[in-house]
């Protein structure tokens, strides 16, 4: 038996409409949580939804010391980085997608017509550091709606 294990501990579900909405906002990418220290016993994990309405972005942003895990669940997405944002890989449904520490990016909605919607899991929490806008015009391929 683990000595560690807290027999009071039991799961927790956050229903559907429920999720915490006081999470740290990057522009045109919306984060809800579903499973944070903000609203659960959780204290080395979040874990929530983004999204992004067609032809939207991200500011400019990185994510501290937080080590971020992304799922697109729907749409397709981009994520821009590097010198001026120069670099970028692109998503769609089914794509797993790993940011490291401190990395300067900009997530964004390739459609103009469809919402993007990620899942995304950060440790320690949802660390969000918005740094200085961009014209969309450096951001290749980008197009608003």
């Amino acid at each position: 038996m683990n000595d560690e294990l807290d027999l009071d501990s039991v799961p927790v579900v956050t229903r559907a409409g429920q999720e915490d909405t006081g999470t740290g906002q990057s522009g045109g990418a919306v984060r809800i949580s579903g499973v944070s220290p903000q609203h659960t016993p959780a204290t080395k994990i979040w874990y929530g939804k983004v999204s992004n309405e067609p032809g939207y972005r991200s500011l400019p942003h990185h994510h501290g010391e937080a080590e971020t895990g992304g799922y697109v669940l729907k749409g397709t997405g981009r994520i821009w980085y590097g010198e001026n944002y120069s670099q970028w890989i692109e998503m769609t449904e089914g794509d797993f997608v790993f940011v490291p520490p401190f990395m300067p990016h900009v997530e964004g909605n390739m459609s103009t017509t469809e919402e993007l919607v990620w899942l995304t899991c950060r440790t320690p929490d949802n660390i969000v550091v918005n740094l200085p806008e961009v014209d969309d015009s450096i951001l290749e391929g980008y197009r608003r709606a």
